[in-house]
């Protein structure tokens, strides 16, 4: 399974903005340009994140986004939930919509995909925002400059 770049630029922006988070409402801007984003991409993907409960917009001369919750409280399957859509290596195993399947009752490998779909689930879920932000503290205090994908 692989996932899009709605997904990988999502959570990149979204941990741009927790290591950033108390200068204030961040611009798209700011973003972009410290991660190498498209600002309109970066636009696109607020509006899922925003509807999700995962950042707000503020308005004016001093707006920007913020986040809704507090790091600790976001997990990175949260994100990339809201950005896209339920985990799902195929679509007979879908965690909202599983797609009816003629073969489903006696299919031996969808058994598979939902232990495929399950461990990525459980590794997403089980890692927050905050996490990616003390991983991030450790990088640089090692002197790294921090690579995202």
């Amino acid at each position: 399974m692989k996932f899009s770049t709605k997904g990988r630029y999502g959570l990149r922006a979204i941990l741009d903005m927790a290591i950033y988070q108390n200068s204030g409402p961040i611009t798209l801007n700011s973003i972009a340009e410290r991660q190498g984003l498209s600002e309109g991409y970066l636009e696109q993907l607020m509006a899922p994140l925003k509807k999700s409960g995962i950042v707000k917009s503020i308005r004016g001369a001093q707006g920007g986004y913020i986040l809704a919750k507090q790091p600790k409280d976001i997990t990175t399957g949260e994100i990339i939930r809201a950005l896209e859509g339920p985990i799902a290596p195929v679509g007979c195993v879908s965690e909202d919509y599983p797609e009816e399947c003629e073969r489903a009752e006696g299919c031996v490998t969808r058994m598979v995909w939902a232990k495929v779909r399950d461990s990525i689930a459980v590794t997403l879920d089980s890692l927050t925002l905050q996490d990616l932000v003390e991983e991030s503290k450790k990088q640089t205090e090692k002197g790294h400059y921090m690579y995202y994908i």
